[in-house]
């Protein structure tokens, strides 16, 4: 038994050891040997959280349901890694990039201004942009929106 933890203990640590705490890592469990067994899965987890205790439990509770599942036989392990994007890809030093103004101009991307209600102004824009209102500009620069205009 200790032996057996040993080496879930080593798979463990060989899988997650070049993976950055920052990512996802979701690990499947495949019997070759025995066809009409499940895959057995560890949901998405960050990798500070994928630890030899929670194998042993995943594999401890099939091995009590499963009388055909053994660990003698040949298991693959696939690990599945999400790299989570960090910034832009660019540093700060070679491009300020460009302002939200202009991509709103080069995009179709349009800034609500509004402080308060944010989510209603966005919504009288779109429907304003929708229906072809005259002052979808208006909307758009932030002016017009209450009930005054």
């Amino acid at each position: 038994m200790i032996y057996l933890k040993e080496c879930i203990t080593e798979l463990t640590n060989y899988l997650v050891d070049d993976v950055p705490d920052r990512d996802l890592v979701g690990v499947r469990i495949r019997n070759t040997e025995n066809l009409q067994d499940k895959v057995l899965g560890i949901s998405f987890r960050r990798r500070d959280q994928i630890k030899p205790d929670l194998f042993w439990a995943v594999l401890s509770k099939v091995i009590q349901r499963n009388a055909r599942f053994s660990l003698t036989d040949r298991l693959e392990v696939h690990l599945d890694r999400v790299r989570i994007p960090v910034g832009n890809g660019k540093s700060a030093e070679k491009t300020k990039g460009r302002s939200l103004d202009v991509l709103s101009s080069i995009m179709s991307i349009v800034a609500v201004k509004a402080a308060f209600l944010c989510l209603a102004h966005a919504l009288i824009i779109a429907i304003a942009h929708v229906n072809g209102d005259p002052k979808y500009s208006s909307y758009r620069q932030g002016n017009c929106i209450k009930k005054t205009c």
